[in-house]
């Protein structure tokens, strides 16, 4: 009798490297260059005490990985979520390469966070938190050198507290011209119009540009998205405006659906209110695990990493996958959706309006500009369609998926810029 030996999970670094090793493979990449792009750069732990409001103590890790930096600076967000370890940071920092470099931007990736739950402290406890961390991280992080951004659970606030707290360690003289250490500011700090839902915008421009390719009219068609946080809420806005219907919405707390729509609106009102899509007027809650098995057209992961597995990607009905979060999709389940004709439009093209956004902001605080709403998204739609047509091309010049043309794209990009510049010394 067969026995069955049960393979422990890969973790987010495995995914990647699997992924990255395919593209490698493809462009027969230089083996210099492979070992250079294998590992990251550098990788910084710290762990910092922050007085509680109630006077106690409480001692917090946080995480900054820089991968590489070929391209520019280094350039990612910051998440505060409790499955934040310097595994899942590497992933999420060469993930950020691969995604700059297909952009065709001036930057490297980083990606770091602290492993915490926000839900458990008070504003003036993040606070506290947030500039205790930016302090701790010190000369790490710089508007040329490591360029933060907002990711899961931290946002505008987050990143305005940062950008005070590393400008006030600056000399007087200097402090002004260091506004752009982050991105992701709210506007009235020196923030981007647009940047709230470039992120979703991109999701949706990369879905609509696909439909447009394969004769497909978006209106009548049924999606379904994981996590409506900003991300989920943005693409749904303008997936709406389409004439899609969004059928089911999953978030940590519930799973919600209606096969005759979900307002995107009423929604999106519903959860400021009470924090979740639990209980929402006109939907049925469904089983957590029963989510990817929904009727549906178009499915949008856009929560954490590693949520269509093995175990699931077999039940999905949708015939696209628009990867709005980071590394939704294991590796496993690639090979089962592949395999069922899905197409997966990868992270590193659908959700990539959020890196683009952000570098329109450090252009715009750079420079001393001010970039107006219309102007912004017009830009955007610019970007990612140049890199979704290159993709697109060159996935059928080659006859590989998706996200194997867009690392082959990224990764060719970066080992140039190593064959021009050589390595030191």
């Amino acid at each position: 009798m067969l026995t069955v030996k049960n393979e422990p999970k890969k973790g987010m670094m495995e995914n990647v490297m699997e992924q990255f090793n395919k593209a490698a493979n493809h462009i027969e990449l230089h083996p210099n260059i492979r070992k250079i792009l294998s590992i990251t750069n550098n990788e910084i732990v710290v762990n910092f005490p922050v007085k509680m409001d109630d006077g106690s103590v409480e001692v917090f890790r946080g995480y900054r990985v820089q991968h590489n930096n070929a391209l520019g600076p280094y350039k990612g967000g910051l998440r505060y979520h409790p499955t934040v370890d310097i595994d899942a940071a590497r992933a999420l920092a060469m993930w950020m390469t691969w995604k700059t470099s297909l952009a065709g931007l001036p930057y490297g990736g980083g990606k770091g966070g602290i492993q915490i739950d926000p839900k458990k402290y008070s504003t003036s406890e993040l606070e506290r938190i947030t500039r205790r961390f930016t302090y701790a991280l010190a000369d790490n992080i710089g508007p040329e050198h490591d360029i933060p951004a907002p990711d899961v659970n931290t946002n505008s606030q987050t990143m305005a507290w940062i950008a005070d707290t590393y400008m006030s360690t600056c000399p007087p003289a200097e402090r002004s011209a260091n506004q752009h250490v982050v991105t992701g500011k709210p506007t009235e700090s020196g923030g981007l119009e647009g940047r709230d839902r470039a992120t979703g915008f991109g999701v949706y421009l990369t879905i609509k540009f696909w439909a447009n390719k394969n004769n497909i009219d978006l209106k009548g068609k049924k999606y379904i998205v994981q996590g409506f946080g900003n991300v989920g809420y943005w693409v749904s806005y303008f997936l709406e405006k389409e004439g899609a219907i969004l059928v089911a919405v999953q978030d940590a707390f519930s799973s919600i659906e209606n096969q005759e729509g979900i307002n995107v609106d009423s929604l999106f009102k519903h959860i400021q209110q009470t924090g979740s899509v639990s209980q929402f007027e006109n939907t049925i809650e469904i089983e957590k695990d029963n989510f990817f098995k929904t009727e549906c057209d178009i499915c949008i992961p856009a929560a954490l990493g590693n949520q269509i597995t093995e175990e699931n990607a077999g039940d999905i009905k949708a015939k696209l996958i628009a990867e709005g979060a980071n590394g939704p999709t294991t590796t496993e389940a690639e090979k089962i959706l592949l395999e069922n004709n899905v197409t997966i439009i990868p992270d590193i093209l659908c959700n990539s309006g959020g890196v683009i956004g952000s570098y329109f902001e450090w252009l715009q605080n750079r420079n001393g500009e001010l970039w107006q709403l219309d102007e912004v998204m017009l830009k955007l739609e610019k970007k990612i369609k140049e890199s979704f047509e290159k993709v697109y091309d060159y996935s059928k010049k080659e006859n590989i998926d998706f996200r194997t043309a867009a690392y082959c794209i990224a990764i060719k990009r970066i080992e140039k810029a190593y064959i021009q510049r050589g390595i030191f010394p």
